[in-house]
């Protein structure tokens, strides 16, 4: 594999809040080799001057669903397998171009798109996956409409987020059986949720025994659980519980983000679904019902920012978004300024995430040993995150594991 010497720019590094000039950078064999502040040495290596433009490490989100090409998740199950694994890649390779070089998919992704990315058939970002999302009956892995009886839901199909168990039994199994497959993680439906038919925001999902249930499996394991949760009382009892992992929570209040924190928890908001559904929802058949879901929890979020920053809560960057509105990842920058500085905001898409993929000094950073996952941007992102924002198009080099997937620098 080629080596590289990147010279002659600035350097970003997460922990920091603004960028550091004189850094050269050595690249071998996929691997991040040295970062100096004096010049390295390398003469087998290519070099490459950045001419002043800024080197920072790739992205990371932590929570997407690269299999849901289909806005209408209940249609994503429908699909053949072959044609919803084949639409992945596109989802993996246009996040790729993005800037993301490790996505977490919290539901649907299987060990086959994990092998498919390391092998080099799909040009895709590193992939750590849940498997499948566990859900109960009528929760939120439930999309059935209430007439609909039968007793599965295409749980076996590449295109489906979720799986439906009921009872300690069944979520144990449903736990191991994911784990087995090659899950990173387990995630569950702990809450109503926007995209259902049947279960509304402040429903709860599972009762206490089987949350606990699937948190011994998961630790068992040497993992953790991620949940879906909205209201403050299931982010509460999740955390009680042992979930580690909280997604969206839009409705936290004060106390229960001070309990996260202590618990050593991390919230991933993901504010950019609720305003992609907002601004092209309906067109792809979002219901009525899902629309005035969308309403209460869009307008909570960027107080749940707040809230969980004073109350020293960890969060991750995660943009949630299904099927055609998967365009807009990278507003979730532009949403997360409004509230929060950008260094943070960098954090929250680089180590903040990284650690939550059980990655951290792995992705998320140019260090010494780290994977060469790297961006070469056309500005400051401390100053400006526009830079990371429309499709890439200030992102001029992209690299995942040594390997350029784009190169605009001659």
């Amino acid at each position: 594999m080629t080596s590289y010497l990147f010279t002659g720019g600035r350097f970003l590094d997460p922990r920091h809040d603004r960028l550091r000039g004189g850094v050269d950078v050595l690249v071998e064999d996929g691997r991040v080799k040295e970062v100096s502040e004096t010049p390295i040495r390398a003469s087998a290596a290519q070099t490459i001057d950045l001419g002043g433009r800024t080197l920072m490490p790739g992205l990371v989100d932590a929570h997407v669903h690269v299999i849901a090409s289909l806005v209408d998740v209940a249609a994503n199950a429908a699909l053949p397998s072959s044609l919803a694994a084949l639409r992945a890649a596109r989802i993996m390779n246009a996040m790729l171009m993005r800037g993301f070089t490790t996505v977490r998919d919290v539901g649907g992704a299987d060990y086959g798109l994990v092998r498919a990315v390391d092998e080099g058939l799909i040009d895709g970002p590193r992939l750590v996956i849940s498997g499948k999302a566990l859900g109960q009956t009528g929760g939120h892995s439930d999309f059935r409409i209430r007439s609909d009886d039968r007793p599965s839901v295409f749980a076996d199909r590449v295109g489906a987020l979720g799986r439906l168990c009921d009872g300690v039994t069944e979520v144990r199994r449903a736990a191991r059986e994911e784990i087995k497959a090659g899950a990173h993680f387990i995630k569950i439906m702990a809450n109503g949720g926007v995209a259902s038919p049947n279960d509304p925001i402040h429903a709860l999902g599972f009762s206490r025994e089987e949350i606990s249930a699937v948190v011994e499996e998961a630790r068992n394991a040497g993992t953790y659980v991620a949940a879906h949760l909205y209201t403050d009382e299931a982010i509460r009892r999740a955390v009680e519980l042992g979930v580690h992992s909280l997604e969206h929570c839009n409705l936290i209040q004060t106390e229960t983000a001070e309990l996260a924190a202590r618990a050593g928890a991390v919230a991933v908001p993901t504010l950019v679904a609720y305003e992609g559904l907002a601004l092209e929802g309906s067109a792809f058949g979002l219901s009525a019902e899902s629309q005035a879901k969308i309403d209460t929890v869009r307008r909570a979020g960027l107080e749940s920012l707040d809230i969980m920053r004073r109350a020293g809560l960890p969060m991750a960057f995660g943009s949630d978004l299904l099927g055609q509105l998967q365009k807009y990842q990278s507003m979730e920058f532009a949403i997360r300024e409004r509230v929060l500085p950008r260094n943070e905001i960098i954090a929250s898409a680089t180590t903040v995430a990284a650690d939550l993929c059980m990655l951290g000094g792995q992705v998320g950073e140019l260090s010494p040993g780290a994977h060469a996952d790297l961006l070469v941007v056309d500005g400051d992102p401390y100053a400006d995150l526009g830079v990371l924002q429309n499709d890439g198009a200030r992102i001029l080099a992209i690299m995942k594991d040594g390997r350029f997937h784009k190169n605009q620098l001659a």
